[in-house]
């Protein structure tokens, strides 16, 4: 087989994936040194759909889908595609036929830098997807491209087996050896921001961090307050 599919490779655990998966994608990147989180631009199709589990990795050419075919071959049940689409939008890449498919393979997720279209539809599906929008053209099936191949994905390295957690605020990738490492600082930030949010509710609503940081941004003389 080509070198550019990669077949085999280490995936993150399914025990930490389920950890992780308690988590909103906002509080994995701040633990991770607000890092990992892929741009924008890649959004549910709807707020409410979430997903987690270890990157498959695949890189196309705009407009082409063939390599995602393959893909779908490939992964294996609690997968999630990761897929460099070169942020095009021109065409879609996935639709309906393409996304029972993976539901029904046991795909968790899709996360794709471009286009899907058949929208409505895959929301009654209930089958989570993260696009860079919509677009109601297909796709060509023509063009090779890479499998399991790191690719940058919104802006952020991807590694198959990486750990991907997304929601509607977008989409989290963190480096598989990193995450066991992340959960217990997700565990206290989690507590931290539950008990500031409880303070605030009883009316302590003053952020202790902010006069000392007007200050040092030269904001506020020395002794001087708001």
């Amino acid at each position: 087989m080509s070198q550019d599919i990669v077949r085999d490779f280490e995936r993150v655990s399914a025990d930490l994936v389920r950890q992780a998966s308690e988590y909103q994608a906002a509080i994995l990147a701040d633990v991770n040194g607000r890092r990992g989180a892929l741009h924008g631009r890649i959004a549910a199709l709807r707020p409410r759909m979430k997903l987690a589990g270890p990157a498959l990795t695949v890189e196309v050419r705009p407009g082409d889908n063939l390599m995602i075919h393959a893909a779908m071959s490939l992964a294996k049940p609690g997968d999630v595609l990761v897929i460099d689409g070169k942020a095009d939008q021109t065409a879609a890449l996935m639709g309906t036929i393409m996304m029972t498919a993976c539901k029904q393979l046991g795909i968790a997720g899709v996360v794709i830098d471009g286009a899907v279209r058949d929208s409505l539809e895959i929301d009654e599906m209930d089958f989570p997807v993260f696009s860079f929008g919509t677009n109601p053209n297909g796709p060509t099936k023509n063009v090779a491209g890479r499998i399991g191949q790191p690719i940058a994905c919104g802006g952020v390295v991807v590694r198959s087996g990486d750990l991907v957690v997304a929601d509607a605020d977008g989409v989290f990738v963190g480096e598989r050896e990193r995450i066991a490492s992340l959960l217990p600082l997700a565990r206290k930030k989690v507590e931290d921001e539950t008990a500031r949010i409880a303070a605030i509710k009883k009316g302590d609503t003053a952020a202790k961090w902010l006069l000392p940081a007007l200050r040092a941004a030269g904001v506020l003389k020395e002794g001087e307050s708001l």
